[in-house]
């Protein structure tokens, strides 16, 4: 098992470092999307992932990364406390990819104005996404026609790159 959490399963290491980390992120502005700790040699190696609204950039990355660190770093003088790591650990913060999946409102709302391969009850749909209602679902443009897809019939998306897209294009 690596190094995780004193006493824990790595599935409930995840879970509590997520419920430890997640008012901090959020207290200043973000979101914590993940944690993940595996073995790295004799450490842990500690993936934090947060994103916000615009983005993020260095500086909300450096923010994050001393209360992460800060948080972590507390009451390591008791083997016993759930915040304590068990060993040295190396901490990551980044912002997710492009290749993140499109699962909560939250993330369907930041790829307004990207083409986005969703997954639908009725399958696959290729679309630029328009709008994002918490009430109504995700709204896409599909070859110029607007489709709106209601939440309980939206599964997964995944944002689209694209090379060649014309400049002055919004998103």
């Amino acid at each position: 098992m690596p190094p995780a959490t004193a006493g824990a399963s790595a599935a409930q290491a995840r879970e509590h470092l997520l419920d430890l980390l997640g008012p901090i992120v959020n207290k200043v502005g973000y979101d914590l999307e993940d944690v993940a700790v595996t073995a790295a040699g004799r450490r842990s190696l500690v993936r934090v992932t947060v994103d916000a609204d615009g983005g993020i950039d260095l500086d909300a990355v450096a923010v994050v990364s001393r209360l992460v660190s800060d948080a972590l770093d507390a009451d390591t003088s008791d083997p016993n406390s759930p915040r304590a790591l068990a060993g040295p650990y190396v901490l990551e913060v980044s912002s997710p990819g492009v290749d993140r999946p499109l699962t909560e409102p939250r993330h369907w709302r930041r790829a307004v104005g990207r083409l986005v391969k969703a997954h639908t009850e009725t399958g696959p749909l290729h679309g630029r996404v328009t709008d994002v209602s918490d009430a109504a679902g995700v709204t896409f443009d599909v070859d110029g026609d607007l489709r709106q897809v209601p939440w309980s019939q939206l599964d997964r998306g995944k944002v689209q790159v694209e090379f060649n897209r014309a400049a002055g294009e919004e998103g």
